[in-house]
């Protein structure tokens, strides 16, 4: 016979319904209170998923109905807005202007009234004024308009924290200067200009200088004696400091740089060259203390003058251009162009790139990308004669040809433009005409015609014929982030502030390549038909990157 101590397991029955300790399982009374327990468990469970489920609903519900889904903007692909008896100046600036994220149209008319019926008369100015106008990039629409005493100078859009608006626009007229918030066309400051001191376009947005928060701006004055810079709070247009003698001679152009260690300098083109001095020194001069805080680049300090302070970049009779070049990393190169070359210096180290012979270039040089190393090519237009302009484009990297063409040079052409698109190529535009497309019998005054070209398709151009207006500014641009790449024109009669009928015009890039005609070039074309050269222009996909 077994030991007893083994009998549950001779007899396992036996053992569950005795409920042997020590290795048997639960009574019948322990049993019953976890099947309740698992019952209570399961309707918590089940009633936290219809609940969850109607929160789900309710949420759907707000919404579908309630919350309203953000509409997309509606574009017209094309609009045109015509004044009559109005005269209009180079100016036009992109900004958003109604907080839409849609991008907008500035502009300046002078005129008797403005389109939405304020009078000069009303608003107690001289007759005719000047209106500060902003459009909808959308359909055309007037968004506000600022009337302003007359005589118009000059205008630039884009100035941070001007008057504590996130970017506002600062205007030269009469003897006045006027801040306007972008937004709604209000004043938000307006002062005499500084004495004896006429300035010219660029306005410099430099650092916080006063300490108010907010960043102020530099205006340069050239006359044939000397040129002046005077510093002017951001926040109230007060002038800060005294003006500084920049030189004893005549400066034909200035820009602001920054270099790679953050200092700030001033770039002056002089009858020598390229010169640069540094916004701390021009900052002691204006008012002692004020240089605290801007940094010093110990590599350009080491090349200034010991008397004068200025850095030599560039040494040049001819400099006709100078332009900052992005790159992937660091500050801006320095896009130089003379009587005879183009070249590139690094923004940071002065070193010479490279330098690239042309003949007399007709237009300032513009930028885009011709090929995928992600830096930005060089696009310009020389005269070679007869009439004729070779339009080039230079490699960012080497300064070699990467792609030309010779056409006929229109008179009153743009300078070229161009529009990323998100394959890391550009899509260029330019003007002028085929010398196989010109007519003997016509004059050239008569033929304009505009050309898209797309690095994919380098052999090919779309030829479309364009408007013959007298063309006062264009800008090719994008009116949304990433999509909708459009044309701007403002066009008026010939002469600055002449008064004759302005028109200010919004055209859709791709409606152009509908209307276009395909032109093979050289004798290597492209194998693809028309319909599908015409379809991957269609198909492309635009960035503002």
């Amino acid at each position: 016979m077994e030991p007893t101590d083994h009998a549950t397991e001779a007899d396992p029955l036996k053992r569950e319904e005795d409920g042997v300790e020590g290795g048997g399982t639960a009574p019948p009374a322990q049993t019953k209170k976890k099947s309740l327990g698992l019952a209570k468990l399961s309707h918590w469970r089940t009633a936290a998923f219809f609940l969850s489920l109607f929160l789900c609903l309710i949420i759907v519900f707000a919404f579908s109905f309630i919350i309203p889904c953000p509409v997309r903007p509606q574009y017209l692909t094309f609009w045109n807005r015509t004044f009559p008896q109005a005269a209009t100046y180079d100016f036009l600036a992109i900004e958003d202007a109604s907080k839409d994220k849609v991008m907008d149209v500035l502009f300046v008319l002078k005129a008797q009234e403005g389109s939405q019926n304020i009078s000069c008369f009303a608003e107690g100015l001289d007759t005719p004024c000047v209106f500060v106008s902003a459009v909808a990039g959308t359909n055309g629409e007037t968004l506000w308009e600022r009337p302003l005493a007359p005589e118009f100078h000059w205008a630039q859009c884009g100035l941070d924290g001007l008057g504590e608006t996130e970017r506002g626009c600062l205007l030269s007229h009469s003897n006045q200067l006027t801040a306007i918030n972008k937004y709604t066309g209000v004043v938000t400051w307006a002062r005499l200009q500084p004495p004896n001191l006429r300035s010219t376009l660029p306005v410099l947005s430099v650092s916080d200088l006063d300490g108010d928060g907010v960043s102020d701006v530099a205006l340069v004055a050239p006359s044939p004696t000397q040129t002046q810079l005077a510093i002017l709070s951001g926040k109230t247009g007060v002038q800060i400091g005294s003006e500084v003698v920049l030189d004893t001679a005549e400066c034909a152009m200035h820009l602001l740089h920054s270099t790679g260690k953050g200092s700030n300098y001033v770039l002056l083109q002089k009858d020598s060259g390229l010169y640069g001095l540094a916004l701390w020194r021009i900052a002691a001069q204006a008012k002692a203390g004020m240089e605290k805080g801007l940094k010093k680049d110990k590599h350009w300090e080491r090349k200034a003058n010991d008397s004068s302070g200025l850095v030599s970049i560039y040494e040049s009779g001819t400099l006709r251009y100078v332009l900052r070049t992005g790159k992937a990393e660091g500050p801006s190169n320095l896009l130089l162009v003379t009587g005879g070359s183009v070249v590139l210096i690094d923004g940071d180290s002065l070193n010479l790139l490279w330098r690239v012979n042309t003949s007399t270039v007709l237009s300032e040089p513009s930028f885009g990308h011709f090929n995928k190393d992600g830096t930005l090519d060089i696009v310009i237009e020389e005269d070679i004669g007869n009439r004729i302009k070779r339009v080039v484009i230079l490699d960012g990297n080497t300064g070699g040809t990467v792609w030309e063409v010779n056409l006929l040079a229109s008179p009153n052409s743009p300078k070229p433009a161009s529009v990323n698109t998100i394959n890391s190529f550009s899509v260029f535009m330019f003007w002028g005409l085929m010398p196989s497309e010109a007519n003997a019998t016509r004059d050239l005054s008569e033929e304009r015609r505009s050309y898209m070209l797309y690095p994919h398709y380098s052999s090919v151009l779309l030829e479309k014929s364009n408007v013959m207006d007298h063309i006062i500014a264009f800008k090719a641009t994008l009116l949304e982030r990433g999509r909708h790449a459009c044309y701007i024109m403002l066009t008026g009669p010939e002469g600055e502030g002449a008064e004759g009928t302005v028109d200010l015009s919004k055209r859709k890039l791709k409606q152009d390549v509908t209307d276009s005609r395909v032109l093979r070039l050289g004798s290597i074309s492209s194998k693809d038909t028309n319909e599908d050269i015409k379809e991957a222009f269609q198909r492309l996909r635009f960035s503002d990157e």
